[in-house]
């Protein structure tokens, strides 16, 4: 099973962007959002019935890289359960969520801050949504003892921060991640 490093955030903070710059620099595989992939495939924004079997496809592709020693996911489960309490006050997924996130060795939280918000037309609900998001993560993590390391600035600053981290996670250890 590979270190796993999880970007989390609201959207439009980075986390894509981010996970490709640490895969290509960290020569690591790397596991993409499935919601919007999801969203583009369907042309809107999922259901509340919908968010389950989403969460549960991100775990699985997560889950599915085993042959690396480092994997960086952009998302997990818990930002599908925390749309799900957003958009719907649905906390039906969170337990498991919150279970899944705890086997994260490395949890980035990517911060609007820094990361001008752009609209697409069909995925995203403007700033003020994104910066609710936000909040109930900042409120969650460390309420759920989820340790963490927030990100924020411009997307250089963020790839290096986030590159000597995930890299002094093999400090003194025979692994690399690269």
């Amino acid at each position: 099973m590979p270190v796993i490093i999880a970007l989390l955030g609201a959207e439009c903070t980075g986390k894509s962007s981010l996970t490709q710059r640490l895969g290509e620099r960290l020569a690591a595989p790397t596991v993409p959002e499935y919601l919007r992939e999801w969203c583009l495939r369907e042309g809107r924004t999922p259901r509340q019935h919908e968010q389950a079997a989403i969460a549960a496809e991100q775990q699985r592709r997560i889950l599915a890289v085993s042959a690396a020693p480092l994997l960086i996911a952009d998302t997990t489960a818990l930002m599908t359960a925390v749309y799900s309490q957003h958009y719907f006050g649905d906390d039906s997924l969170l337990a498991a969520a919150l279970a899944s996130q705890r086997t994260v060795a490395l949890t980035l939280l990517c911060c609007p801050e820094g990361i001008r918000w752009q609209g697409d037309g069909c995925l995203r609900d403007g700033e003020a949504a994104r910066d609710a998001v936000h909040h109930r993560l900042l409120a969650l993590l460390p309420a759920q003892r989820l340790p963490h390391v927030l990100l924020q600035g411009p997307l250089e600053r963020r790839v290096g921060e986030a590159e000597a981290l995930i890299r002094s996670l093999f400090d003194g250890h025979n692994a690399t991640p690269c």
